[in-house]
């Protein structure tokens, strides 16, 4: 359907709303949530989360550790994997084209802010961080939430029709009219509950007009959390796979090929198997904590976040490279059961002869 021509009226209409950014930074392998609790220093906050989300996977909500310039920042969560999530809330009551011409400017700005907060929150919790460091990887993604106002509602229609433009430029962060091809594309996404909900999810942003937005906001939260995750351990596995290419991954010492001496030496074999581990469970952890099943709605606007993100296409990398080091690993430990076996054959061999020389030193 041709997009309308916007009047001045619908061009001056003025919106209110909020832009949610999620930043999410990964600081180490895992972080102590109980004794996080015990310091002094730390405030604790409680809140409600839906329904679909598991309790036993539940992250840790705090403040910003004092003093700090953030008054929008509405959350502060840390998980157990290892994960530092941080939400920012900025209220807005303006015209889409406004709020267009301004939305990059003000993402770009909270990238920065993210980096500043994130990093006076990990000074706070370094020592109840396993290998903790700032940061290994970073991810964000925006949600424009527009409220449904009873008395003045806008359409579904009216948006897609008179909006549609504006806000596929806002969901791209650009500041000119994109292309028919393009617009139709953003808008083919659109989904929604009841008659006058919509929800469009794109690659860096979503639009959000529903009045019971609040419980969707966790979706989005999770899956910029697990984007983050997928990234951060196909970076992993990259470097690994690359030191081996390069033939610069630790060789075996001595003691990894002696029989029970080697059993308990540190070895590439060891290494490889751990991360393997450490990958498949924080994986398996992040997959398990929600549970969409009889919750038709939020599955689909989770699929569309997955198809976005592309969550499967990293899966499937990780997955891949996660093969390739189960074949390395393999490989390196055939190599040392030979070499074992090799070993254990000759000192055989040295012991028959120095039998043999005894019975014949005797004789």
């Amino acid at each position: 359907m041709p997009e309308e021509t916007p009047t001045s009226q619908t061009k001056s209409h003025s919106f209110t709303g909020n832009l949610y950014i999620f930043h999410a930074f990964d600081v180490g392998d895992e972080i102590n949530l109980e004794a996080v609790k015990d310091q002094e220093h730390i405030i604790t906050r409680s809140y409600t989360v839906p329904k679909f989300f598991k309790n036993y996977h539940m992250p840790l909500e705090i403040d910003l550790p004092h003093p700090h310039s953030s008054s929008v920042c509405h959350s502060v969560r840390l998980h157990n994997f290892g994960t530092i999530a941080l939400t920012y809330k900025i209220p807005f009551s303006d015209t889409f084209d406004n709020v267009r011409s301004i939305i990059e400017e003000i993402n770009n700005k909270y990238q920065e802010q993210s980096v500043i907060d994130a990093s006076n929150v990990f000074k706070a919790i370094k020592k109840q961080s396993k290998k903790g460091k700032f940061f290994h990887t970073k991810s964000s993604y925006m949600v424009i939430q527009v409220d449904v106002e009873e008395n003045d509602r806008v359409t579904v229609d009216e948006l897609k029709n008179t909006y549609g433009s504006t806000i596929a430029s806002m969901l791209r962060f650009e500041k000119q009219t994109l292309s028919e091809y393009q617009i139709k594309d953003i808008l083919s996404s659109a989904i929604g509950y009841f008659k006058g909900d919509l929800i469009i999810v794109d690659t860096e942003s979503s639009f959000v007009y529903d009045p019971d937005y609040e419980e969707i906001l966790y979706l989005f939260e999770f899956a910029n959390i697990q984007a983050l995750e997928l990234r951060f351990f196909d970076r992993l596995l990259d470097q690994k796979l690359n030191l081996i290419y390069e033939e610069k991954f630790g060789r075996l010492n001595l003691y990894s090929y002696l029989p029970f001496v080697g059993s308990t030496a540190t070895s590439p074999v060891d290494e490889l198997g751990k991360l393997k581990v450490d990958i498949q469970v924080i994986i398996e952890r992040m997959e398990s904590s929600i549970k969409l099943v009889g919750e038709p709605y939020f599955s689909e606007i989770y699929g569309h976040l997955v198809d976005q993100l592309d969550l499967d296409g990293w899966r499937n990398s990780i997955n891949q490279k996660l093969e390739i080091v189960s074949d390395i690993k393999n490989v390196i430990q055939h190599k040392v059961d030979s070499v074992r076996g090799d070993i254990l054959e000759v000192l055989i061999i040295i012991l028959i002869a120095i039998e043999l020389l005894v019975a014949v030193w005797k004789h």
